[in-house]
């Protein structure tokens, strides 16, 4: 027995001997993969760039993984016992490791080279998750026993459970239980009954074959095992567990969801910081905020949708997707699946016609719901045969709609739905706080999602009278006046920039004569705007368009450019009626306000140029002040850099009460529906209605609607022969999106300047007016180019216009003392 005893002691020590030889080595082999204190203290999470408005609405994210970190205080109680009833019942007692569970594993790796079942704890799946692969290896499960054991030594078991409920992969890009919450629910951790918490806490074991997405029954098996596991450990009571067990299985895939429609905005920004960060944009938790207002934004997009959807229907019906007359009387499930693979948008559904009455169609939606299209709903359909020309108004269904059509309907609050296609005109809109740039609104194009060209920014297209105000401005500084005639008769350049001669001719072929400029302004007269070129000159006013921030080598050195006839983005036009809005200042639009990292830190804080008529420059106190020129504001307080003037404020105010007129009497006279009165623009259309434009403001604001077709196709006419231009197409857009921008805020004119003064002048003439000249008009003037006072010899008039007479004869002696 002794020597039994002693050879089984004998054993025993050289078996500890070798076990700990054996720990050994496997520790100096892995040591170099085991984290240091300050790694494990220092574990950063990837997380996706998010991008939000300015009023932290959220635009769109970014990043291969979803992922929203919570700190161990926001955990749900009833999710960390559900995963501690899922995954380690022992996590709060254990070392780390749990043996038993540990050996098995163990014993399976030796046996079958295959690690086939249990042994990780939650410490153990943290230290795999952060700190190595997946590889299933016996080298790789003892370097994850040491990092658990150092975790467990270094962090808390409250740090611990915060890092595996933040990083555990949980299915559909979703990491940590926050994210999933968003992916399957739509909803935070925070607002999830016992069933969902349960379900995702069932996630981690197999993602994919838990996943009640993918396979339900199998995640409802796991969910209720859970729900069973927490009800044993006393986690829940029995009436919760009822419940829970007995609820259907709720989850979705629900994707990004932002609570703002604005996918071109989202890619201006992370193309624009893309330059700086690369891939690592996408993974270091970086969050932008925007100037983006997001009721603006929300204005904007419902502005474009509806602009381009009467365009549209004006146009015609095109037509069904396709006629399928086999799926009338085909399964639900064959009808269902024809119609999901018709491309989805909005909120609009697939439907297919199942039979028609002379005044209603009997439908079968994409969600398997059946549905009345009531007469009204498709009214509208008249054959579209170009973009010229439609057929005559249906009278019956059948005129319309035939059994076996595939069609696309949206939702409508009067009607239920409405017949719907898909349009090919393009819309975009941009919208701009003019006194230091910010962009408030920016819509790019109809749909972003199934086309991302944005025409805001990347889309160069003539302006046409939209750009009229800038050489009128031109005229403004260089001596001409509101009252300024210029002869709108037929004319021929031979101008050594164009191929051959020239004839402009105004829209409609009318000619009006002598015109004074205010008159071709709001009339958009085409020759008026080339004779004033022409006598301006075409390269000082080139010189002088460098003050919107046009470059004079993107514009045409010949006359058409008193035509719009330069290649130019929204953006850019945008930029330039900005001075018209700000009292003739330059400012540069900006999207990005702010970026800050995931510790909350500034990493970049917009500094925009900025109007401040009463700023006074700083003290030159250093050279690069002096160079930004930093201004002190009135209160003393150093603020932003300020605005360089580069229109004189009386020039810029005759330009803008001059666009008024526009509005008042001009192109733009559907905008007076808004009865505004401090509100300016333009209208713009180039030859045969390929663009149509409105570009507006007022002493706030700046915006412009562009509409077009992206190959150039003319926007054609409609009910019999009525063109399409910029009033019919962008004002309406522009007026349903400035309705909402001025809601509820006072009338914000252009400043006047006192030093402008008014005079009576002969509308026919634009000289000064007679004294008692019954059709004389007001105009503005500055003092130097009011029109000298007419000397004539008046008879005596009766009926007291003596007094009227004597009273102008006043003011033009005030007004020849003042001078």
């Amino acid at each position: 027995m002794a020597k039994v005893f002693k050879t089984l002691l004998f054993l025993g020590v050289f078996g500890a001997i070798c076990a700990a030889a054996i720990t050994y080595g496997i520790y100096y082999n892995v040591k170099d993969r085991i984290p240091t204190v300050e790694e494990l203290k220092d574990i950063e999470l990837r997380i996706p760039l998010r991008i939000y408005t300015a009023d932290n609405q959220l635009i769109g994210e970014f990043g291969e993984q979803r992922r929203t970190p919570i700190s161990y205080s926001e955990i749900p109680d009833n999710l960390e016992h559900a995963i501690l009833a899922a995954e380690d019942t022992n996590f709060y007692h254990h070392p780390g490791v749990d043996i038993l569970g540990l050996g098995r594993a163990v014993l399976q790796l030796v046996t079958t080279g295959q690690k086939q079942g249990g042994g990780s704890t939650i410490t153990m799946q943290v230290a795999r998750n952060y700190f190595l692969s997946f590889e299933q290896t016996f080298t790789r499960k003892f370097t994850e026993i040491f990092i658990a054991l150092k975790m467990e030594r270094e962090l808390t078991k409250h740090e611990i459970l915060e890092l595996y409920v933040n990083k555990i992969y949980l299915g559909k890009r979703a990491y940590g239980f926050e994210a999933a919450a968003q992916v399957y629910y739509g909803k935070s951790l925070n607002e999830l009954n016992l069933a969902q918490i349960a379900m995702i806490a069932g996630l981690p074991k197999a993602p994919s074959r838990f996943n009640p997405i993918v396979n339900p029954s199998r995640a409802l098996i796991r969910r209720n095992w859970i729900l069973q596991r927490m009800l044993s450990l006393g986690m829940i009571d029995k009436n919760s567990y009822q419940i829970a067990v007995e609820s259907p299985i709720t989850a979705k895939n629900h994707g990004v969801t932002p609570d703002i429609e604005a996918g071109y905005i989202a890619e201006m920004v992370r193309s624009e910081l893309y330059g700086s960060f690369g891939d690592e944009l996408y993974n270091n938790g970086l969050t932008v905020y925007t100037t983006i207002d997001s009721g603006r934004q929300k204005a904007a997009n419902e502005a474009v949708f509806n602009g381009v959807i009467n365009y549209d229907m004006r146009h015609g019906y095109r037509g069904s997707i396709e006629t399928r007359i086999d799926l009338i009387d085909a399964p639900l499930e064959e009808q269902q699946a024809a119609l999901e693979e018709v491309s989805r948008f909005k909120d609009w559904q697939a439907a297919l016609v199942i039979s028609t009455e002379e005044k209603s169609a009997d439908v079968r939606l994409v969600n398997g719901e059946r549905a009345t299209l009531e007469w009204p709903a498709v009214q509208w359909a008249k054959p579209y045969i170009d973009e010229n020309s439609q057929g005559p108004a249906p009278e019956i269904m059948a005129d319309v709609l035939v059994p076996g059509d595939v069609i696309r309907l949206r939702p409508d609050e009067t009607h239920g739905w409405l017949l719907a296609q898909k349009p090919d005109v393009q819309s975009a809109l941009i919208s701009l706080n003019s006194k230091d740039g910010a962009i408030q609104a920016l819509v790019g194009g109809f749909n972003f999602y199934e086309n991302k060209f944005n025409r805001i920014t990347q889309s160069k297209r003539q302006p046409g009278s939209n750009f009229k105000p800038f050489i009128y401005t031109s005229a403004l500084a260089h001596g001409y006046t509101a009252a300024s005639t210029i002869n709108d008769a037929p004319v021929v350049f031979n101008d050594a920039n164009l191929a051959t001669a020239w004839r402009p001719t105004n829209d409609g072929g009318k000619f009006y004569g002598p015109t004074r400029l205010r008159q071709a302004l709001y009339r958009s007269q085409n020759i008026v705007s080339v004779r004033l070129l022409d006598e301006l000159g075409i390269r000082p006013t080139l010189t002088f368009l460098k003050r919107f921030g046009f470059d004079p080598a993107e514009l045409p050195h010949n006359l058409s450019l008193s035509l719009g006839s330069a290649n130019l983005s929204p953006l850019q036009i945008a930029t330039g009626y900005a001075v018209f809005s700000n009292g003739g200042y330059q400012v540069q639009p900006y999207l990005i306000d702010r970026v800050v990292d995931r510790d909350n830190q500034v990493l970049f804080q917009a500094s925009p140029v900025t109007v401040c008529e009463t700023c006074t420059l700083l003290e030159k106190s250093s050279d690069d002040e002096a160079q930004m020129g930093l201004f002190n504001s009135p209160d003393g307080i150093k603020s932003l850099p300020v605005a360089p003037q580069v229109i004189d404020s009386e020039i810029n105010y005759i330009i803008y009460d001059m666009m008024r007129d526009v509005i008042k009497y001009g192109t733009g006279r559907r905008a007076l529906v808004l009865k505004r009165d401090d509100i300016a623009g333009k209208t713009g259309t180039t030859n045969e209605g390929r663009d149509a434009w409105f570009s507006g403001f007022n002493g706030d604001i700046v915006t412009s609607v562009w509409s077009g077709f992206d190959n150039s196709t003319p926007l054609g006419r409609y009910d019999g022969g009525r063109s399409e231009w910029g009033g019919s197409v962008s004002l309406p857009a522009w007026i349903e999106y400035m309705r909402y921008a001025l809601q509820d805020t006072p009338p914000s004119y252009v400043a006047k300047p006192s030093s402008l003064v008014t005079v009576r002048i002969d509308p026919k003439t634009g000289e000064r007016a007679l004294p008692g000249q019954k059709d004389a008009i007001f105009e503005i003037f500055r003092k130097e180019h009011v029109p000298p006072k007419r000397d004539t010899n008046l008879p005596v008039l009766e009926n007291g216009i003596n007094n009227e007479v004597q009273e102008e004869k006043q003011e033009n002696n005030a007004l020849d003392n003042l001078f």
